[in-house]
């Protein structure tokens, strides 16, 4: 059978049941539709998440109060290491470290969350406080103001910076933030700038745009109570000195808080490497396991397209009988059924990946949140498909070819 024979035969064999083509086709379209999108999905996380860590600073290294439960993403400070007598880090630490060398830039920072309020909104945000240089550090931009100065710091100023989500959380549309007065934790600060979007966005760990800086000194006096700092950021002068300033910060510290046994240390040192590539880990595990679910449906449309095929050599029992009789081959038979079921996969497929491309784009376009298709999860998909076919259609298309041709003739 040549392969125009066995195209024609194929277009109408699928358009001989118009209803029964399409709902197989459906069963393809969906899975294949769960899976771009879920995989886009996890896919633009990790992009988000390495965008947003790069964008933090360069060079940059985080020594971070806790031990080394902390993590390499920060958080609250931990508690100290055992047998030590220190309580973590303080603006000596800070000092020590601006002396070594390879440090470029050394900025103390303190985050928590505290109800943030104004006459008409209360919301609980993210708010940092921020000593000198953090500025630079972190590469923070603003779009309307100023951020936090070295003498709102050494004057415990009241001041606040606010993030754009922050500002439409608190404010009602049209209201310029500047010089307004918002609370925190009930004390009242002036808003003297409002920092740049951040071009990540939200993030399964984060949202850039929420957070509210005040100055460092302001937070330990009026909000901790307390000298603490959780986190030093150090920009290195450049990445070829990074282990080498890494392990000379771990040296100095240990010695300066009195720990000998880097176990009971009660601070970490990650750099942006560490943070990379343990966030690449866990979105990578993230979009493994939402393309794993979503293969479920494909699964289940394989399925579906086996169940038709089976039901369709029932149906032509007496039409391969004939094919048969007349000089058919198996292989020919065998050609004819295999051709529909990869046919109903690669349609169903094409339409998926049109759907799945479809919906990614206009939830990243809608800032819901970052969705990326890329060229091999499409790739991947067009294979499956080609795979569903073969795999699900081989066992009625062998069915068919071993019908005995006199008992096919005679098949009510």
């Amino acid at each position: 059978m040549s392969l125009y024979d066995l195209f024609n035969e194929t277009l109408l064999s699928l358009t001989g049941n118009k209803v029964r083509s399409f709902l197989t086709i459906l069963g393809i379209v969906v899975g294949i539709a769960s899976v771009i999108l879920m995989v886009s999905i996890g896919q633009g996380s990790q992009a988000s998440i390495t965008k947003s860590i790069e964008a933090a600073g360069s060079n940059l290294l985080l020594v971070q109060s806790g031990g080394r439960s902390s993590g390499a993403f920060g958080g609250p400070p931990g508690g100290g290491g055992g047998g030590s007598s220190s309580t973590g880090l303080s603006q000596s630490d800070v000092d020590l470290i601006k002396t070594l060398p390879g440090v470029s830039v050394v900025a103390a920072s303190n985050s928590s969350r505290y109800d943030v309020s104004t006459p008409g909104a209360s919301v609980s945000m993210t708010v940092n406080g921020v000593g000198e240089d953090y500025e630079q550090v972190k590469s923070i931009e603003t779009s309307v103001g100023v951020f936090i100065s070295n003498d709102d710091i050494s004057n415990n100023a009241k001041v606040c910076v606010l993030g754009t989500t922050a500002v439409s959380d608190l404010f009602a549309s049209g209201t310029d933030p500047l010089g307004q007065q918002v609370r925190i934790n009930g004390i009242l600060f002036t808003v003297v700038g409002v920092k740049t979007a951040s071009s990540t966005g939200a993030t399964m760990f984060n949202n850039a745009d929420e957070i509210v800086y005040i100055p460092l000194s302001t937070m330990q006096r009026y909000l901790l109570g307390s000298d603490s700092i959780s986190v030093i950021n150090v920009e290195a002068q450049s990445s070829d000195v990074m282990d080498t300033v890494q392990t000379e910060i771990t040296d100095t510290l240990m010695a300066a808080h009195g720990i000998t046994d880097s176990t009971e240390a009660d601070f970490s040192v990650t750099n942006q490497a560490t943070v990379l590539s343990t966030a690449s880990t866990i979105t990578g595990t993230f979009t493994l396991l939402l393309a794993a679910i979503a293969g479920i449906s494909l699964v289940v449309g394989g399925i579906g397209i086996m169940n038709m095929m089976l039901t369709t050599v029932t149906e032509r029992t007496r039409e391969i009988g004939l094919r048969k009789a007349i000089g058919a081959r198996p292989a020919d038979i065998t050609s004819q059924f295999l051709a529909e079921a990869i046919t109903l996969c690669l349609l169903g497929g094409v339409i998926g990946i049109g759907i799945g491309w479809g919906v990614a784009a206009v939830i990243d376009s809608l800032g819901v949140m970052t969705t990326v298709v890329s060229a091999q999860s499409v790739a991947l998909a067009v294979g499956v498909c080609a795979g569903i076919g073969v795999v699900f259609g081989y066992y009625p298309a062998r069915r068919a070819a071993k019908l005995d041709p006199i008992e096919a003739l005679r098949y009510q």
